[in-house]
Order: structure tokens, then C-alpha cells, then sequence
């Protein structure tokens, strides 16, 4: 069990490698990829193309706790859904990173950057944006704004980008994404969502410290769990989940 599942309803850890050049789309490629991964995780069973031409692999989903992972024009992205532990999504990764190379043709010469991120999702049935408004506070010289009388708040997903480096290489980024809109808000009929916070960590490639993927995730995961425990936590998650606790 990670050390977030009980602070909301889904927990995820996800890597995106994004690359310069297209990767390989050809069925041989793409086949003995994904095939490599099913051998070495063979709960992932479910294989799709979908319409946009992305190739997906992943575990059943009714299970709760699963994997999957994409493959985009320049993105390979993998990810674990309330993994067991840490640990378990590690594992995941480090193998991913390890064996795309070959399968996938791609060197380090081709990544543009490494993303490595925490999710956190909260299922709730109701304005969105007025919870997330409500849990974080607006900035005081805008605190009037939302007093208008009549006044509904039907957009509020902040976020922010920081360098964790003097060369811009490192950065993190917080976003908060909601998703009610303004007709749900004016019939005031809210269905079942997420709001979902994540946390990234992305490593720009060339002239960095690291030679591999595996090196890189890493150093970011570790990154990103000292940030997300520091500030993340008590800062948005927790407060998050206490204003929708209130609202149920």
C-alpha cells in the first residue's frame, strides 16, 4: 500500500518519455514491443489501436489496480494505477525504460524529455471548480471577485511551473484539472467525476547529468515524492479532500 492511497480514491505513478522523432508505427515493431512487455507482466492482456493511431497495452481495469502503457507518435507513456507500493511502479518503469530503446529504436539522442508524475484523482458529484476554489482560497486582492452577488465560480483549475535548476533543465509543474461544466452548473445536475491534481517532474534531455532513462526516473521519482510530501500533501491534496469530505 503507498503511502497516498487513503488520502483520496485513485492514486497513480506515470512516466511519459517524449521523443524528437517519430517512433516506429510499423505492425513488426510495435508487435514484438508490446509483446516483450505482456512476457514480462502478463496480466496486460488488453491491446487497442485507437482512432487518433495511438497503440495501448494495458491490465483490466475493473480490477482497480492495474497497468498500461501507450505508444504515441513521439510518446511513450506508462503508467501503474493504485499500485501495491512504490515499489511496484518502479519496477514497472525501470523495465519499460530499459527495453524500449531496442524495441522501439530510439536513443537518448532522440528524447526531448522525461516526465515523471504523481496522480491523484477525487470522485465527486458536484461544481467542481467551487470545491477546488473553496479548498485552496483565491489570492486575497481577488478574494472580492467571488463575492459578487449571483457570482458562480465555473472555472478554477490553477496551476504552476517551477525551474528546480539554474540551467531551466529541471522543472515541476502542479496543475489541478476539473471537469464540470457551465451547464452542469446551471441545471445543477453534477455526475459521478475526478478531479485530479498531478505533480510532474521533467528532466530535459542533452547536456544533463544522466546517460540513461532508468538513471533519470530515478533521481525525478525521488524528486517528485520529496516535492509532493513537502508541499503537495499538506498543501493541496489533504485540504482538497477535506473540502469535499465537508460537501458529502
Amino acid at each position: 500500500m503507498t503511502p497516498y492511497s487513503s488520502l483520496c480514491d485513485d492514486f497513480g505513478v506515470y512516466v511519459y518519455l517524449n521523443t524528437k522523432m517519430d517512433l516506429p508505427t510499423g505492425r513488426e515493431s510495435v508487435l514484438h514491443f508490446f509483446d516483450s512487455l505482456q512476457k514480462t507482466f502478463p496480466q496486460m492482456t488488453d491491446f487497442e489501436v485507437r482512432d487518433n493511431g495511438e497503440y495501448v497495452l494495458e491490465e483490466d481495469r475493473e480490477q482497480g489496480s492495474y497497468r498500461w502503457v501507450t505508444l504515441e507518435g513521439r510518446r511513450l507513456s506508462t503508467g501503474y494505477v493504485n499500485p501495491p507500493d512504490l515499489e511496484a511502479a518502479d519496477s514497472q518503469h525501470d523495465r519499460i525504460l530499459e527495453v524500449a530503446p531496442y524495441y522501439l529504436n530510439f536513443s537518448p539522442l532522440d528524447c526531448e524529455a522525461l516526465d515523471v508524475l504523481f496522480a491523484f484523482d477525487f470522485m465527486y458529484s458536484g461544481n467542481h471548480d467551487e470545491v477546488v476554489a473553496e479548498a485552496l482560497g483565491f489570492n486575497s486582492s481577488l478574494e472580492g471577485l467571488v463575492q459578487i452577488p449571483g457570482a458562480r465560480v465555473i472555472n478554477y483549475e490553477p496551476a504552476v511551473m517551477l525551474s528546480l535548476d539554474d540551467s531551466f533543465r529541471q522543472q515541476c509543474r502542479l496543475a489541478i484539472e476539473t471537469r464540470t461544466n457551465t451547464y452542469q452548473v446551471r441545471t445543477g445536475q453534477f455526475p459521478e467525476a475526478p478531479i485530479s491534481v498531478y505533480f510532474t517532474v521533467r528532466q530535459y534531455w542533452g547536456r544533463g547529468p544522466f546517460k540513461t532513462f532508468g538513471e533519470s526516473y530515478k533521481h525525478q521519482r525521488k524528486k517528485v515524492q520529496e516535492l509532493v510530501d513537502a508541499h503537495i500533501i499538506p498543501g493541496v491534496v489533504r485540504p482538497l479532500a477535506e473540502a469535499i469530505e465537508a460537501k458529502q
